[in-house]
């Protein structure tokens, strides 16, 4: 009978081993991330030729290397009178793309000067295309898609910021 059962031994450690080995079940639920805007200052635009207001929004500021990195992605929602406005260290050649960004975006690029020196119009959600600046930039603005048309924004325009 002994002999048996130590023949009959190493079976009984497989399945033992086997059975406790399984894959746990793992349920993963799809919490959404609401990520709100949060108004850190406001922004003015005007018309290069002769200073007249544009138009004024709130910003959220992005300026250091986390924030620049997310940027607006995740967002569901970026109302009219919104932005992101993003502070470089420096001014160089900007290039921005759409990756995790679920609404469409104007990215408007800014001189240290603090003019407008190229536009990207209606960036589609989650498109991954390198979108550059045509100048340098210091400052990088995101709207809603179609702002920058409705507004009538143009390569020479100003902008001006304040933080709260």
């Amino acid at each position: 009978m002994r002999s048996a059962f130590l023949r009959l031994l190493p079976l009984l450690i497989f399945l033992v081993l086997f059975t406790n080995c399984k894959e746990d079940k793992v349920t993963k639920t799809s919490e959404q991330v609401i990520i709100k805007f949060k108004k850190e200052g406001n922004l003015n635009l005007f018309k290069a030729d002769n200073d007249s207001l544009i138009k004024s929004i709130d910003i959220e500021i992005a300026d250091t290397d986390y924030e620049t990195q997310m940027g607006l992605m995740y967002r569901t929602e970026l109302k009219d009178n919104q932005g992101m406005l993003f502070i470089f260290p420096d001014e160089d050649y900007r290039s921005f793309y759409m990756k995790n960004t679920k609404i469409p975006l104007d990215i408007i690029y800014i001189g240290e000067d603090k003019k407008i020196v190229s536009i990207q119009k209606n960036a589609q959600p989650f498109n991954e295309s390198s979108l550059p600046s045509e100048a340098p930039a210091k400052y990088v603005l995101e709207v809603y898609a179609g702002l920058s048309e409705k507004w009538q924004l143009e390569v020479g325009d100003k902008m001006n910021y304040s933080k709260l």
